[in-house]
């Protein structure tokens, strides 16, 4: 009996050929995922689209070429922005920072529905005001966290496209944030979409690793949950 492999995944599998080639609708189909991933890329971040109260920062990349261009300017905020930071600080247990990273769709269709979740689960914590950042990279969430007075950071952000999910939300958090973190000292839960990790479980998961980082006080490679979530739990 044949087995659809297509059935099981949406990875480029069991394509087909014609002669030593692609059928055309496989290759018009590659076409089209390629320029939804390049223009997640491109697309910008529209703030107000995503209806909840926030303070709105900027990296220090001016637009989106020079983003692209200089990773290390989205590491860093702008210093207009760090003087709104400034007033803000004060004494919290967590910090969330949205930034639109490599896929400005990701935040947009899946950032708002995951902070519902994950807001229901930190009832008892003290947060400080939601921020979202323009042309931002993972590490700018360091700095953020350190300048409102933050113990952890959490850092939701579209990832990188793939030709198969251009919209995938990525989750990193940080304990004790500051500039100079590295990655290893974060921990990330990937690929929060419709297609991908549930929005339930994405914020279980990470109620359970912050609740981790509060007690040990880390984060990173160091942190192993003591238990798994599953879907059913």
């Amino acid at each position: 009996m044949a087995i659809d492999l297509r059935s099981f995944t949406p990875a480029r599998v069991a394509l087909g050929r014609t002669g030593h080639s692609l059928p055309t609708a496989e290759l018009l189909r590659f076409r089209l995922d390629h320029a939804r991933a390049r223009d997640a890329v491109y697309e910008a971040l529209d703030p107000s689209s995503l209806g909840v109260p926030h303070l709105l920062l900027h990296s220090a990349a001016p637009d989106r070429a020079t983003y692209l261009r200089r990773p290390d300017l989205g590491r860093t905020l702008a210093a207009d922005s760090r003087a709104e930071l400034h007033i803000a600080r004060g004494d919290y247990d967590a910090a969330i920072v949205i930034a639109d990273g490599l896929s400005a769709p990701a935040v947009h269709r899946h950032a708002v529905p995951l902070l519902a979740e994950l807001t229901l689960l930190l009832t008892d914590w003290k947060l400080a005001p939601l921020t979202v950042v323009l042309q931002g990279r993972v590490a700018i969430g360091d700095e953020i966290g350190q300048r409102l007075g933050a113990r952890q950071v959490v850092m939701l952000i579209g990832e990188r496209p793939g030709l198969t999910s251009p919209d995938s939300l990525g989750i990193y958090l940080t304990w004790d944030p500051r500039p100079g973190r590295t990655d290893a000292e974060r921990n990330c839960i990937s690929n929060v979409r419709a297609e991908g990790l549930p929005y339930s479980l994405a914020a279980r998961t990470l109620h359970l690793l912050m609740s981790e980082a509060r007690v040990r006080k880390l984060s990173g490679v160091g942190l192993t949950p003591d238990r798994a979530l599953s879907p059913g739990e």
